[in-house]
């Protein structure tokens, strides 16, 4: 994912990313609000810390160190530092507060989101009432980030053969995620057993409190609705305006959530594909989406054999050239990027797939790596047991991935492994969350979503006690601030005056 401008790369989902890898009643009053429960007297000295704004070097933002303690069960054993920033409202009209936002991912930098698109690309009236804040989650970009592999090591690490043919590429594939997994151990131990989001929820409190506000005003978009509803679980009473964006499922295991987004790949693709046999220069052909899908899956079949030539020192692998493919699914916008760069690897130049693949990995053209996809496995595999024990565990449900995807289901099933080697073992567990007793929760969900599958957001809007549910009949990951003027509307009217779309509400 691209660490820049627009919402649509910016909300990220990446729970399969083991290589690769987001005019209206409420219909009726909120129930009455819980009381909030009392700050613990160890967690006081956190709640009471005065936030010591300054320049970000960034023109109209300032930003600040919000310490927490590393480990909320022993508040004395140590801080960590998170990096916050946020720009005042604009005016005109009454400040209403502040509003958090959170890009996504795991992984995701909401510092870097809010300086690069949510502050400026935001309506103007939400920008003018609210004061615009981010905060990097623990162990993501500014915040004590996570770090495992060198430049040269993901460079390694990416072109690793994630379709196994036989025992040896399979036991070349279980090396690389230990080899990713101990350099995460031997870089960052002491923070790799504290990022959970439900310590990432309570690190939200905190600043809530901090920044002066009662309740906490959230859009998250992608991962950020699963921290969204996490917050809300742990402190109902405070929930104030709060968007879940790309709604995940906090009831599903890492097995049903890996299975869910292979589906929703191959949805995207289907749209890609739709689209793309309609024009004379379609690279996958132009006669249906069933011989599209057959020639990218030669695509990949001759990259695994034999990879291209990119301009770079790297060649274009299948595992690359999938990337790219699924890098370019999250937003419809990036299609003609991806017939572009299909037509380049038919005639045997790799560098657009590679582009697409790069900006997914979040690499630098220097060679570095953002630290995305660090964060994004350390927070996955702290929050849920594996999908998979072993290999054999994936191979047994191949099958299943298969029939989800065609085109993807080998690399995703195989993709889903990189759990069963973490160093660290998982403190959360799969469960429904009706956070009884929060302000109206909208909800929002994009019916062909490729990361967060449309039922994710039917499923979450049910289990949360005041969930309402808004729909983007589209392609594309997430759906606020991505054209629809009903979506846009609904969702400006809920966070300037407090009334949510009436339940079911849909936008095209």
């Amino acid at each position: 994912m691209d660490t820049r401008r627009p919402l649509r790369i910016f909300a990220l989902a990446l729970g399969i990313a083991g290589l690769l890898v987001s005019g209206c009643s409420g219909g009726g009053s909120a129930p009455p609000s819980p009381s909030a429960p009392a700050v613990p007297a160890a967690l006081q000295p956190y709640y009471e810390q005065r936030l010591q704004w300054r320049d970000c070097g960034v023109e109209g933002f300032q930003c600040a160190t919000m310490k927490a303690p590393l480990d909320y069960a022993k508040p004395d054993g140590g801080d960590i530092d998170l990096a916050v920033s946020r720009t005042r409202a604009t005016g005109p009209g009454e400040r209403i507060g502040s509003l958090l936002v959170n890009p996504g991912g795991p992984g995701g930098s909401a510092v870097a989101y809010l300086q690069n698109f949510a502050a400026l690309g935001y309506p103007a009236p939400v920008r003018a009432r609210y004061d615009m804040v981010a905060v990097d989650p623990r162990g993501v970009a500014r915040s004590e980030p996570i770090e495992c592999l060198t430049g040269p090591q993901m460079d390694a690490y990416t072109q690793v053969d994630q379709t196994p043919d036989d025992e040896t590429e399979v036991a070349r594939l279980g090396a690389a995620y230990q080899r990713f997994a101990g350099g995460c151990e031997q870089h960052s131990a002491q923070v790799l057993p504290h990022v959970s989001t439900a310590e990432t929820a309570r690190d939200m409190d905190m600043l809530r409190a901090l920044l002066g506000d009662e309740k906490l005003h959230y859009v998250g978009a992608s991962y950020g609705t699963y921290l969204g509803a996490a917050y809300a679980e742990l402190f109902p009473a405070r929930v104030g305006r709060m968007v879940l964006d790309g709604a995940m499922d906090p009831s599903l295991s890492a097995l049903d959530v890996n299975r869910d987004q292979t589906a929703g790949f191959e949805t995207a693709f289907q749209s890609f594909a739709a689209d793309c046999v309609k024009r004379a220069d379609c690279p996958l052909g132009t006669t249906s989406t069933a011989d599209a899908a057959t020639r990218l899956k030669g695509l990949f079949a001759a990259l695994d054999a034999k990879p291209i030539p990119t301009g770079d020192a790297r060649e274009l692998t299948e595992s690359l050239a999938t990337t790219g493919v699924i890098a370019a699914m999250y937003d419809e916008s990036s299609w003609p990027q991806l017939r572009n760069a299909l037509a380049g690897a038919a005639k045997s130049d790799g560098s657009g797939l590679l582009a697409l693949s790069d900006s997914y990995y979040e690499r630098e053209p220097n060679g570095t790596y953002a630290n995305l996809m660090f964060a994004n496995a350390a927070v996955n595999c702290l929050d849920q047991p594996p999908a998979f024990a072993d290999a054999r565990a994936v191979i047994r449900a191949l099958p299943d991935f298969e029939k989800a995807s065609p085109v993807f289901g080998r690399s995703f099933a195989w993709a889903a492994l990189n759990c069963a080697h973490w160093p660290v073992r998982p403190t959360g567990t799969p469960h429904r969350i009706e956070a009884e007793g929060t302000a109206p929760i909208v909800v929002v969900g994009t019916t062909r979503d490729p990361a967060t599958p449309y039922k994710w957001a039917e499923s979450l809007a049910d289990q949360l006690s005041s969930g309402t549910l808004l729909t983007y009949q589209g392609d594309g990951h997430t759906a606020y601030g991505r054209g629809s003027d009903c979506i846009d509307t609904a969702i400006n009217t809920y966070l300037l005056d407090g009334t949510p779309p009436a339940d079911g509400k849909r936008c095209s």
